[in-house]
């Protein structure tokens, strides 16, 4: 069996064997008319003969059933499933209104932008540009919280649910969502 692989840089012709290798160019050392394989070299996948694979050790590796593959998590133990899971947690976010909650909480202490400025080691345009409605970094928003008193993060909640019908008890997908709205 033949098969032909070109694209406009290249093209090869490769003779598939009984082994499921095919006879071609090595890619990597530039063997001609030898039994090469498809392996991962890096982040690509590359033709590589039999001699190649073994001297550089790009044999795909194998593990034994019933075994997992290693885990990459190095430090970190999974304590619970239920901590893992991002819809379970309720996590805090910026109000809606911490515009006008910083400049009302500086007002009420008598303070102008530099004055609050100082206070926090930042500088007036920072404060000024959250005054003015820009979401300040999570370092600035604690340094306001602790220097005005005042609360600037909540706890988020789900605002709406959407079902499909009724009588489904399954909530909408994105294909559902693109589905009812077009694109």
């Amino acid at each position: 069996m033949n098969s032909v692989i070109s694209n406009d840089k290249f093209h090869f012709d490769y003779h598939i064997g009984v082994t499921g290798e095919t006879m071609g160019e090595c890619e990597v050392c530039g063997a001609m008319n030898v039994g090469v394989r498809l392996v991962l070299m890096g982040k690509t996948n590359v033709f590589a003969c039999q001699r190649c694979v073994e001297k550089l050790g790009l044999a795909t590796k194998e593990v034994a059933p019933g075994l997992s593959r290693p885990s990459f998590r190095q430090g970190k133990t999974t304590k619970s499933r239920r901590k893992n899971d991002i819809m379970a947690k309720q996590e805090k976010e910026l109000v809606d209104d911490f515009a006008s909650r910083i400049a009302a909480a500086r007002q009420s202490k008598g303070w102008n932008h530099s004055e609050l400025g100082k206070r926090m080691a930042e500088t007036v345009n920072v404060i000024k540009s959250a005054e003015s409605g820009k979401p300040p970094t999570d370092s600035v928003v604690k340094k306001l919280e602790r220097v005005l008193g005042i609360s600037l993060m909540d706890y988020t909640t789900p605002t709406e649910t959407s079902r499909l019908t009724k009588n489904s008890t399954r909530g909408m997908t994105l294909g559902d969502f693109f589905n009812q709205n077009g694109d």
